[in-house]
C-alpha cells in the first residue's frame, strides 16, 4: 500500500487545507483525515447541504472546518473563496484538488460535446484555477503542497470514457509541469490515484443507461471485490501532506504504492523519470 501506517503520528496542526469536492465521497474522507491530523480544513463544492454535513462531521470529531460553496470552474468564485479562507482560517498550506466528474460515457461521435467538454473543464480547468489561486501565496512564503487527484484512466485509452481519461492524463502532465519550477520555492506537487472507489459519482455512472451500455466493466470491478475504500486515499493524502515524500514531487502516486520505498529510491526515480507520463519508442 502506501507505507503510511504511521499516519497516527503525523501532526498537521497549524496548517490550513483546502479540499475541493469536499462535500462527499473521496473529498469528504480526505477532509476528515486532514482535520483528524490537526489541520484546519476549508471544503469547497457546489452543494451546500453536503458541505454542511462534512463540516458537521469534522466538528463532531473535534476538528475545525468551514464550508465554501463554489464551482471550481468559475475563476471569480474560486478567488473569492480563497480570500474568505485566508480571512477566516489563515494562509493556505495545502491544496487538495479533488473535485471531478466522470461522465459522459459512449463513443466520441455520439456523446453530447458540451457534456464532454464540461468533464474536461471540471477535471482540468478546476485544478488549474485552484492551483493558480493558492500558488502566489505559497511562493511568497516558500512553502506549500498541492495534491491533484488523478486516475489510472489517465494512463491508458478508455474509448467510451474519453473525456475522463483525457482529463486525468492532463492532470498528471499538469502536475509534472508544475513541480520543477515550484520546487524552487519549496513547494511540492503530486498526482494521486485513489484507486477504484465506489462513490456517488461512480454509482450514478453504473446505474445510468449509458454506463450500463458502454462501460459495464465499471460495475464488474466492484462486484469482483476490487473496490478501494475512500479512506485509503485519505491516508495517502495525509502522508503526502506531512512532507515525508517531498522528494517525489511531480510524480504519479497510487494508493497501491509503497511510498516509503519510493522515497528511499527517490534519486533513481528522478533519474529514470519513473512514475511519469512518457512516450517510449
Amino acid at each position: 500500500m502506501s507505507g503510511n501506517g504511521r499516519n497516527e503520528q503525523i501532526d498537521l496542526r497549524g496548517q490550513i487545507a483546502i479540499v475541493t469536492g469536499g462535500g462527499r465521497g473521496i473529498g469528504r474522507a480526505i477532509a476528515l483525515a486532514l482535520a483528524k491530523a490537526g489541520a484546519a480544513v476549508a471544503v469547497v463544492a457546489r452543494t451546500e447541504s453536503q458541505l454542511a454535513e462534512t463540516v458537521a462531521l469534522i466538528e463532531q470529531a473535534g476538528g475545525r472546518a468551514i464550508a465554501f460553496p463554489a464551482d471550481v470552474t468559475n475563476q471569480h468564485a474560486i478567488e473569492d473563496a480563497l480570500a474568505q479562507v485566508e480571512q477566516k482560517l489563515g494562509v493556505v498550506d495545502l491544496l487538495i484538488n479533488n473535485a471531478g466528474v466522470i461522465r459522459p460515457a459512449g463513443p466520441v461521435w455520439e456523446v453530447d460535446p458540451d457534456i464532454w467538454w464540461r468533464c474536461i473543464e471540471v477535471n482540468l480547468r478546476g485544478q488549474l484555477l485552484c492551483a493558480r489561486a493558492v500558488l502566489p501565496g505559497m511562493i511568497a512564503r516558500c512553502q506549500g503542497r498541492i495534491i491533484n487527484v488523478s486516475s489510472a484512466a489517465g494512463l491508458q485509452a478508455v474509448p467510451y470514457g474519453s473525456a475522463y481519461a483525457i482529463s486525468k492524463a492532463a492532470v498528471i502532465r499538469f502536475t509534472e509541469n508544475l513541480a520543477p519550477k515550484t520546487a524552487e520555492y519549496g513547494i511540492s506537487v503530486f498526482a494521486l490515484y485513489p484507486g477504484e472507489v465506489r462513490t456517488a459519482m461512480t454509482e450514478c455512472l453504473i446505474e445510468s443507461e449509458e454506463g450500463q451500455r458502454w462501460v459495464p466493466w465499471v460495475r464488474q470491478i466492484f462486484e469482483a471485490g476490487h473496490g478501494v475504500p475512500p479512506e485509503r486515499a485519505a491516508e495517502l493524502v495525509v502522508c503526502l501532506s506531512s512532507g515525508s515524500a517531498d522528494a517525489l514531487s511531480g510524480r504519479f502516486i497510487s494508493v497501491h504504492d509503497d511510498v516509503a520505498d519510493m522515497v528511499s529510491r527517490a534519486k533513481e526515480i528522478q533519474k529514470d523519470e519513473l512514475y511519469t507520463l512518457r512516450l517510449r519508442t
